[in-house]
């Protein structure tokens, strides 16, 4: 949402600062231009991303456009999802929630957990490591390093897009200025044409440069920041996961781990200690 607002104040910034002093808007529309800029870092990208990496990209801009953010109560329904299993595998045994990890999208407890169930990602990389903890006696530290390993893994696999972007993004000046370049050369071409002619064509150059530095600096580079920023937040959402798992896997109770897991927690959606007992304790926070 904040995208789609940033992205039409950049605009009507751009042309309110424009035609307050009376220019005409017509003169900014230069198909060519566009043709030039855009199909330039549209094959700079096919140069530099394999298909996969450019499948990668076109979802996370997608996404970007959508909410992905997690509020505090998303957090205390994960963390009361966690201890409910963890409270049933502390009486009845850990094989006792194998069914709600095999089927996750079946279980009455996960599905308590709305945002979290409906991530596939953060979903998969709790089941998995419980699965691996249910198949026997895995110390801690071993799965510790299964855990970091997956996280390391995601962002390994995740920060070329962001900074394939970014890239594109950094080029588009310089793709700017080649579409100028060609403009001054189809100038020079038609200086016997009079000087209303030259103009338009010194016009028509100008918005080439222009137009990359618009693109780079109101859209391509802050695009590329927000899924680095989606990308980092969905890094600390494994580490919430992970610190949860870790806690309980070294003998702490579910509420004890709860309280390790609500640490790790950005302070802008971390529930305080007072809310989410409430929550455990399934009492309203007065």
């Amino acid at each position: 949402m904040f995208v789609i607002i940033g992205i039409v104040v950049v605009i009507a910034s751009v042309v309110i600062g424009f035609t307050l002093p009376g220019g005409n808007l017509i003169l900014l529309i230069q198909v060519s231009e566009f043709i030039t800029i855009g199909g330039a870092a549209i094959g700079s990208l096919l140069i530099a991303s394999p298909l996969s990496l450019i499948k990668k990209i076109l979802s996370s801009i997608s996404k970007a456009f959508k909410d992905h953010s997690n509020t505090k109560e998303d957090y205390i329904q994960m963390l009361k999802a966690f201890s409910d299993l963890f409270l049933i595998a502390q009486r009845e045994g850990l094989l006792s929630i194998e069914k709600h990890i095999e089927a996750p999208e079946k279980s009455d407890l996960l599905k308590k957990a709305t945002k979290f169930i409906n991530d596939q990602y953060r979903m998969n990389f709790f089941c998995d490591t419980m699965k691996v903890m249910l198949a026997g006696s895995v110390p801690p530290f071993e799965l510790e390093g299964l855990m970091d390993a997956e996280i390391e893994t995601y962002e390994k696999e995740n920060r070329p897009i962001f900074e394939g972007i970014g890239r594109i993004g950094d080029a588009l000046p310089g793709l700017g200025i080649v579409a100028a370049v060609l403009g001054i050369i189809i100038t020079m071409g038609a200086i016997n044409e009079g000087a209303e002619k030259v103009g338009h064509h010194v016009a028509a150059a100008l918005v080439g440069t222009f137009l990359g530095v618009l693109l780079s600096y109101g859209f391509v580079n802050p695009l590329s920041a927000n899924i680095a920023h989606m990308i980092e937040a969905k890094v600390q959402d494994l580490q919430i996961i992970k610190s949860y798992i870790l806690a309980y896997a070294k003998g702490n109770p579910p509420f004890v781990a709860a309280e390790i897991a609500r640490r790790t927690i950005f302070s802008d959606s971390r529930p305080t200690f007072q809310e989410l007992e409430a929550a455990l304790r399934g009492k309203k926070d007065k």
